[in-house]
């Protein structure tokens, strides 16, 4: 009786090369679909993000195996998943063009300190995500930061203002005060 069920879990119900081109379509259908979607989706997940690509996957898994259920037809799509990322991976790194294509270019959302408003609309960024990125990254408030980015993976990179030469003059010149109050105070008896 054992040998039905071993044939049962790895039989396939359909060829090799359907097995082969369903995932395939699959990944490049979702890699498009991602990209038209943002670079949002990608990172910077909020709950609804999550339960979309969590019934994404889902729904493309009976696109990927279809009608076979088996063990072998399983493992010949993981592995097709498998090579064609690594395939893309390698043509990506090896081929500029082509990664700008797939991950996208970076995107300013503040420039000189200056919130790009119509940016944060395209990207779907809030002023509050992008506040608590900056908090994550050891920032008080958006004050702070000079310019930030949004990387074609979906993180956010801040850069820090630099001080003007006019705020460090000022600085410097109240530790001088500062200094000079302390020696008056102690030369008084």
């Amino acid at each position: 009786m054992p040998m039905p069920i071993l044939h049962d879990m790895f039989y396939l119900n359909l060829s090799v090369a359907e097995k082969i081109a369903r995932p395939i379509i699959v990944y490049v259908f979702l890699i498009v679909g991602l990209r038209l979607a943002g670079k949002r989706e990608l990172a910077q997940l909020n709950p609804f993000d999550l339960v979309l690509l969590l019934t994404i996957s889902n729904t493309v898994q009976n696109a990927i195996i279809g009608e076979d259920n088996s063990v072998t037809g399983g493992l010949i799509g993981a592995a097709t998943l498998l090579m064609i990322n690594y395939l893309v991976a390698r043509l990506a790194y090896r081929n500029e063009r082509l990664d700008r294509l797939i991950e996208g270019a970076p995107t300013v959302l503040i420039d000189q300190g200056v919130l790009q408003k119509a940016r944060l609309q395209h990207e779907l960024v809030t002023t509050c995500e992008l506040e608590t990125a900056a908090h994550k990254q050891g920032f008080a408030s958006l004050d702070e930061i000079d310019r930030a980015v949004l990387d074609p993976g979906g993180s956010i990179a801040f850069f820090a203002r630099e001080p003007t030469p006019q705020t460090l003059r000022h600085e410097e010149i109240m530790k001088r005060l500062d200094q000079l109050s302390a020696q008056v105070a102690a030369l008084r008896p």
